[in-house]
């Protein structure tokens, strides 16, 4: 999805011609991103629009929960599904996501959405209920913080599982009070990144719908490692991309798409 700008631009010699390559190789990942919506055409982007119809039906059931950033009708809207225990999706969170709320979130030109997909593998043990607490946190304003909280965090309570340490820290203890309350039953394992979206049997966790709808919607794209993250620009949904991207590669590429 990554356009090459810089070879529209002069060539030079030494260090700058060196430099230019290697911005080059950077944006390989955004071109091909950029080549595939030009042959993949518009009946292609339906199609891949249709195959998530099931899952966003499904969602329709749920009281709305707001874990995004920004206004929702700003031109760019970028999705991303992430694992709290997982160290891209923090690196892409500190990184790239921060900048981008700081920048172009706060001017109105992206939207940006958070998507629950807890994996199964060693290690994410307690993905699963960093994700519950996250979604009861958005129940009450406090997504933000307690986001940032878990992966600010992330070496620390992924070791041992004392997420109520640092979620606790993250608000006033009134606040936390009221997330202790909407956790309640939700014992592990919990929802977890599986062909079905779901572990069973159920838990009797309120949370685990939402996180459950997240899972559906990211195996409808499919979602194969996180984080993987969907631009739509004016109703154009371009295909899913995974792995970490720079804010300044991003910033390049939403430039490029906002001046069509």
């Amino acid at each position: 999805m990554e356009g090459d700008l810089d070879t529209r631009m002069n060539s030079s010699k030494g260090g700058a011609q060196e430099a230019k390559s290697r911005r080059a190789r950077t944006f390989v990942s955004l071109a091909a991103l950029a080549a595939l919506i030009a042959g993949f055409g518009i009946s292609g982007i339906a199609r891949g629009q249709q195959k998530q119809v099931k899952a966003a039906k499904a969602a329709e059931t749920l009281p709305p929960l707001e874990k995004v950033y920004g206004s929702k009708g700003a031109p760019i809207t970028f999705e991303v599904f992430s694992d709290y225990s997982c160290p891209m999706c923090r690196n892409l969170f500190e990184q790239t996501l921060r900048p981008m709320i700081n920048d172009y979130v706060a001017s109105g030109k992206v939207y940006l959405v958070h998507r629950d997909y807890p994996l199964q593998i060693v290690g994410h043990q307690y993905s699963p209920q960093a994700a519950r607490w996250a979604n009861a946190a958005a129940r009450i304003g406090q997504f933000p913080n307690v986001e940032a909280a878990l992966y600010d965090n992330q070496t620390s309570w992924t070791q041992d599982g004392n997420l109520e340490k640092y979620i606790s820290g993250a608000m006033s203890s009134t606040d936390f009070k009221k997330l202790q309350k909407i956790v309640e039953g939700c014992e592990p394992p919990g929802p977890t990144g599986k062909p079905d979206g779901i572990n069973l049997p159920p838990h009797p966790c309120s949370m685990d719908p939402y996180i459950e709808q997240d899972i559906l919607l990211g195996n409808q794209l499919p979602v194969k490692g996180t984080p993987t993250y969907v631009v739509t620009y004016k109703g154009q949904r371009y295909p899913a991309t995974s792995g970490f991207v720079s804010w300044p590669i991003l910033k390049g590429f939403f430039d490029q798409v906002l001046s069509q």
